[in-house]
């Protein structure tokens, strides 16, 4: 018969190991993360949000939703990689891509690294 100790302890391991991995975004591969951007969004719903799509070759991928003076109308997605500081966007494999982002009344251009599957398709991109 085992110990209470012992089942409570391996009880407790698993938590402390599914609370770690609770935040972590889902490994996606080519085919998942063109099907993600793929999918209908609703710009009202996610003007001025920041979503964690998943991770595309061990980095995270984000889906922002920048508005500005007209919203939800002028609300565009932006699916990139989110780099650590010191990573270079084709050290991940990601493409820089240059997209015009709302800002006030106006658009501004902005680089972000693109993961490759969604560079030929523009899907890294809606408005």
């Amino acid at each position: 018969m085992r110990r209470p100790s012992t089942i409570a302890i391996v009880f407790a391991a698993a938590s402390v190991v599914a609370c770690v991995h609770a935040g972590t975004p889902a490994s996606m591969d080519a085919a998942a993360l063109q099907a993600w951007a793929g999918k209908p969004w609703d710009k009202a719903t996610l003007m001025h949000t920041t979503v964690d799509v998943g991770r595309y070759r061990g980095v995270p991928v984000i889906a922002e939703h920048p508005c500005s003076d007209v919203c939800p109308q002028y609300t565009v997605r932006i699916i990139h990689y989110q780099l650590p500081p010191e990573a270079l966007c084709a050290s991940v494999g990601g493409v820089e891509k240059e997209v015009l982002v709302p800002i006030a009344i106006t658009v501004m251009p902005k680089t972000f690294c693109i993961p490759e599957p969604l560079v030929a398709s523009g899907a890294y991109y809606a408005k």
